[in-house]
């Protein structure tokens, strides 16, 4: 081995990130790949570091034998031989027999280089495969290395990243050696090597400026809500303060707009509207609509989160920005359908048809869940054979079936007693019959001449409702309206 050994092992620690136990097992595994070529194993090989890994050795373990037909040379030794290395050999015993890397031949070593250096590749990118797949979501500074096919390539120190075109602001510009902050979004291992995936257009980017420029912001005593964007052309960040005596907008910007400036110059001049968050949607909505002055907003459909924002005449195109730029971060931001109009335009509107309509729908569904009913095959428990035999005898309504009296079902074809006994039940659990318009219609229906006359039970004599006795007989009597309605009918 060569007297710089231990320093070729620091350099590639240094050049390739990998811990000095794995440059030894690279090295050991390279000398035994170069041993196993030359002598058709490796199963007798025994490779050795020195104390400060300064120098490697590689030995052939022998059992010491006498000559004879089955002498193998690559396991064995002879005692003759073995004496040479040492004195006090004896038949039987191991002896470990230095090899030198000279003996190798060139195709031994070239094949244990391929293999080597393979495995330093796969050793690399699993390291950096480990590290980085930590980082993603976090900021990272690199330079301009190259570009393909609009895709630049940046060197971060041991390996390289890809800022692909997508993934680019479309107002910036590099050129080689340019610095570049970009956030690592993907950590893919190829067959080519590890693919690191860099985004400066993805809202987390601006996130992690504003951690770095708002000390605020890094230590949570403000957060950030939410953050939408349109990469190039504007941002809009809602901020919220975990502290009443800190004001989240006014700190995000900074003393004289020193930190937003900071964070506009980083982005290459894309607009950035900082808002501070409302828990009331109107207000959010008020709020997200930035720079322009909202007079008012009206929630239209809150089910569906439909909004209508009212703007002076001056205000309007800036309400709505530039191609609708600023109202649609704005429904990104609080996730609501918005509608900008004029205060003119506002008034101009019928908004009663809007009105009735959510009226309509609130009463709907709360008749939904009384509704009555009215045809007999609505009625719970009447089975489809009675149903049947009405609807052949014309009752298709409950109202119908209600006023017949038993003499009538008792005419229909089909129909027997127990269908009428299990009608007049259901009926009656179900079925509230209402028989007056008033109290005095009701009255009406109950009341019972006292002038109407009927028979004792006992000997047939005439007996009137005021009468508690029978006049004739002695026995004592007691009436029961329902009773003498019923047999009436009868």
């Amino acid at each position: 081995m060569t007297a710089d050994f231990a320093e070729a092992i620091r350099q590639l620690q240094q050049e390739r990130g990998i811990t000095e136990e794995l440059v030894l097992k690279t090295i050991e595994d390279f000398l035994m790949a170069a041993y196993k070529r030359k002598y058709g194993t490796s199963d007798n090989a025994l490779v050795r570091f020195n104390d400060d890994n300064s120098d490697v050795s590689i030995f052939a373990k022998k059992m010491i034998v006498e000559e004879d037909d089955y002498y193998d040379p690559v396991c064995e030794i002879l005692i003759e031989e073995a004496v040479k290395f040492n004195e006090e050999s004896e038949l039987g015993d191991e002896i470990l027999i230095k090899i030198d890397p000279v003996e190798f031949d060139r195709l031994a070593v070239q094949s244990a280089k391929q293999r080597a250096r393979q495995d330093l590749r796969e050793i690399q990118k699993d390291t950096l495969y480990s590290e980085f797949k930590d980082k993603v979501g976090e900021m990272i500074i690199g330079y301009y290395q190259r570009e393909k096919n609009g895709n630049i390539f940046v060197d971060l120190g041991r390996t390289e990243g890809i800022l692909p075109k997508r993934f680019q602001s479309p107002r910036e510009e590099y050129t080689v050696g340019d610095r570049i902050k970009a956030l690592i979004c993907e950590v893919n291992k190829t067959s080519s090597g590890l693919q690191i995936v860099l985004s400066r257009t993805h809202s987390d980017f601006v996130k992690r400026i504003f951690e770095l420029e708002v000390p605020e912001i890094y230590d949570s005593t403000i957060e950030i809500h939410k953050i939408v964007r349109e990469a190039g052309y504007r941002t809009k960040i809602a901020v919220i303060s975990n502290r009443d005596d800190v004001d989240p907008v006014g700190a995000c910007v900074g003393l004289k707009g020193v930190r937003i400036q900071a964070i506009v110059r980083e982005l290459e001049g894309e607009k950035i509207d900082i808002l501070k968050y409302d828990p009331d949607p109107q207000g959010f909505i008020k709020n997200a609509l930035s720079p322009a002055e909202v007079a008012d907003v009206v929630v239209v459909d809150g089910g569906k989160r439909q909004a209508l924002a009212i703007v002076p005449e001056q205000q309007l195109s800036l309400a709505i920005g530039k191609q609708g730029l600023n109202v649609r971060l704005a429904n990104r931001l609080v996730d609501w359908s918005i509608d900008v109009k004029t205060i003119e335009q506002f008034e101009e509107m019928d908004m009663s048809q809007e009105i009735s309509r959510a009226a309509s729908e609130l009463f709907s569904n709360l008749e939904e869940s009384d509704e009555e009913i009215t045809r007999i095959e609505e009625l719970p428990d009447l089975p489809e054979r009675v149903v049947a035999l009405l609807r052949e005898n014309g009752i298709d309504l409950i109202e119908t079936l209600v006023n017949m009296n038993l003499e009538e079902l008792k005419s229909f074809e089909g129909i027997n007693e127990g269908d009428i006994d299990l009608i007049r039940g259901i009926i009656h659990d179900n079925v509230e019959i209402v028989e007056g318009d008033n109290e005095e219609d009701v009255e009406e229906d109950v009341v019972i001449e006292d002038d109407e006359t009927y028979e004792c039970p006992e000997c047939g004599a005439t007996i009137t409702l005021d009468m508690s006795v029978c006049p004739s007989c002695g026995v004592g009597l007691s009436f029961e309206i329902e009773e003498i309605e019923q047999d009436d009918q009868e």
